[in-house]
């Protein structure tokens, strides 16, 4: 038997020991996500059979593209039987690629509209953002970015208030040096973070950027809520499966906290080895045993 005096001391040493330990936080799960451009020719054939296939290969969660606001359909479905089919292969899609790149000229009105329109979509689908994914050629300079960047606070409070959020996603002209500026500097600085995320495409980072990704996101920690995760072929630049080219993921994968990552999702935008199935397919296989193990 032990005295009280020694139970109460190695009770005291065993407190101690525990409050010196360091509190290990558990890994966020995150699911494996596709943004079905990738796949747009098969979607475009046979909506069923293509959702089916890639949910095999272990995809959960897709991000959308070509919202069709007047008929609010998706991939030529009505919103609500699009959801339904996802919901019936326990799928999700968190967020949309919506065409507000077209309103930057238009007048406030017409951009308001169609930011309503993208809402009842999103909301059908219960997505969370609405991405906006591209800016056209002409409205690439210092002083369009500055638009952009009103347009994108405008439309960023409209969506909050419907409790969803708006998201920026680049390309590689946003790093095209006009007297000493960049336009992902006039995004980043002039739209309000609460209003605006960012959804950071790792490619055309690689492609255009002078900085890596975690000097971007120490810039500004938490606001890179999703990735776009899609590799560089090694002698063409040109797109090419997740794994087979010149991008290390898992130099990048650390700062998923860092950069506030909610969701990622696997793109390929052409370029593939043999067909977009088989690609899909290689970049999961790769991502699930590289980067979520």
């Amino acid at each position: 038997m032990i005295s009280r005096r020694t139970f109460l001391h190695q009770a005291g040493a065993f407190a101690s020991a525990a409050l010196a330990a360091p509190i290990v936080q558990p890994r966020r799960r995150y699911k494996l996500g596709l943004q079905l451009f990738t796949m747009r020719a098969a979607m475009a054939r046979d909506v069923d059979g293509t959702l089916k296939r890639v949910a095999a290969m272990g995809y959960e969660e897709f991000e959308t593209y070509g919202f069709d606001p007047a008929g609010m359909r998706y991939y030529g479905l009505p919103a609500k039987a699009f959801a339904q089919k996802l919901r019936d292969l326990n799928l999700t899609t968190p967020s949309g690629h919506y065409d507000l790149n077209r309103f930057v000229t238009t007048s406030a009105d017409d951009l308001t509209r169609y930011v309503d329109r993208c809402i009842e979509g999103a909301h059908a689908l219960g997505q969370s953002y609405i991405t906006w994914p591209f800016l056209d050629e002409g409205n690439r300079t210092i002083e369009m970015f500055k638009v952009v960047a009103q347009r994108l606070n405008a439309a960023g409070a409209q969506v909050k208030k419907a409790g969803l959020q708006l998201a920026y996603h680049n390309h590689d002209f946003e790093f095209v040096e006009q007297n000493g500026q960049i336009g992902y500097d006039v995004i980043l600085k002039e739209t309000d973070p609460a209003l605006v995320k960012l959804q950071i495409d790792l490619y055309w980072i690689a492609h255009g950027s002078k900085l890596t990704p975690n000097q971007w996101f120490k810039r500004q920690p938490g606001r890179f809520v999703m990735w776009h995760v899609k590799d560089m072929h090694r002698t063409s630049r040109d797109y090419t499966e997740v794994g087979n080219g010149t991008i290390d993921f898992t130099r990048i994968w650390p700062d998923a906290e860092l950069a506030g990552l909610k969701h990622f999702f696997v793109e390929q935008g052409g370029n593939f080895t043999h067909d977009p199935f088989q690609s899909v397919a290689d970049s999961a296989e790769y991502v699930k045993r590289v980067l979520l193990k």
